[in-house]
Order: structure tokens, then sequence, then C-alpha cells
């Protein structure tokens, strides 16, 4: 018989101590096709990534997101965050995501993953919902990353609201948007690795 285990919830989430983030010395914003080779090289030397997106917030009923704006992927000591405004960049965006021999690990990846599709042509390739990770281990609910880093770390992960429904489409993106979006990508990586898959 398979245990259930608790997740804790957000009071209990808020009594850990803060789970160390990435600083700028280790995020780089990628939005030309010669940062977007290097930063591919670098992810090419790892066989997991952590993986996320980020789109404009829409605000009216029947408004459309032509998102993803930026895609982030982080390895265990870096994160790149990918702006998707050069054509050249955007493509080769598309093929490390559809590239079949790297895992690219995350939280609720199924929106994500449809406007990739829609966005840059591709079905991302070795897709990992940790969700579903937690939820063949016992976990009823879906974890999402605070829920994974308080299981599996006992702290406190910070997620930034006003960064969350920022403007991604911006063409200068802020500090705390770089921080938020790469950390995003970097706690789904620590994870993934801490679930030893």
């Amino acid at each position: 018989m398979q245990i259930t285990r608790p997740t804790p919830n957000k009071d209990e989430i808020a009594l850990l101590p803060e789970f160390a983030r990435l600083g700028l010395d280790r995020i780089t914003l990628v939005d030309t096709v010669v940062q977007a080779r290097e930063a591919a090289a670098a992810l090419r030397d790892h066989a997991a990534w952590g993986f996320d997106t980020e789109s404009k917030p829409t605000f009216f009923k029947d408004q459309v997101s032509d998102g993803p704006h930026i895609v982030q992927l982080s390895t265990l000591q870096h994160a790149w965050v990918f702006q998707l405004t050069d054509t050249a960049c955007r493509e080769l965006v598309a093929g490390l995501l559809a590239d079949p021999a790297f895992t690219k690990a995350g939280f609720g990846l199924g929106d994500d993953t449809k406007r990739i599709v829609s966005k840059l042509l591709v079905e991302p390739a070795a897709v990992l919902e940790l969700n579903h990770v937690f939820r063949q281990r016992g976990y009823r609910k879906d974890m999402g990353v605070k829920g994974a880093v308080a299981v599996l770390f006992n702290q406190r992960f910070i997620k930034s609201k006003k960064a969350a429904t920022s403007n991604w489409a911006n063409p200068r993106l802020s500090e705390a948007q770089l921080v938020y979006a790469a950390n995003d990508a970097y706690a789904a990586a620590r994870v993934h690795a801490a679930l030893a898959l």
C-alpha cells in the first residue's frame, strides 16, 4: 500500500530558513546568438537542466499571450535567461529544448510546453514534470517549487509576486526579474538533483 506523505502548508514553510538563491554573478542574460552559443556549450556539459519560462501576463478575459518571452535553463552552478526577441537566439533555444539527450526538469510545465510548441515550433523533448515525481512518491497534491524546496531542503523558497506579474516582454529586464526567473530554473535543478533521478 502506498504511503500518503503530507505536504507542508504556507504557515509551516514561512517558519523555515531561506533557500540560498543564485546571485547576479551566477546568472547570464542571453539576448544575442553569440551569447546563446556560449550558453548552449556550457549547458551541454550537464545531463540535466532546471527549466522554466516566463510570459508577459494577460489581464483581460479573451487576451491571448504571445509568450513565452523568456526561457530559463539552469545547472547546479549557473542559470541562463534567454530572451526570445532575436530570431537566431530563438532558434538556438528551440534546438536545446528539442534535444532528447538532456533532461529539462521543472514544475507546472504543461502550459510552458504548449506555448513553446506554439511560439518556437518545436516539441520540447525529455521534459520531466517534477510534480509527477512527487506524486509517485506519495505526495497527493501538486508540490510546486516552494513545497519541494521545503520538503527536500527544509528551506523556504522566496518568490516575488511583483516580479512574477511583471512585463517579461520588456527588452530590458530588471535585476529583480533576472533573479526571479533564473532561480525558478535553478531551484528545479536543485530539486531534480536531490531526488537523485
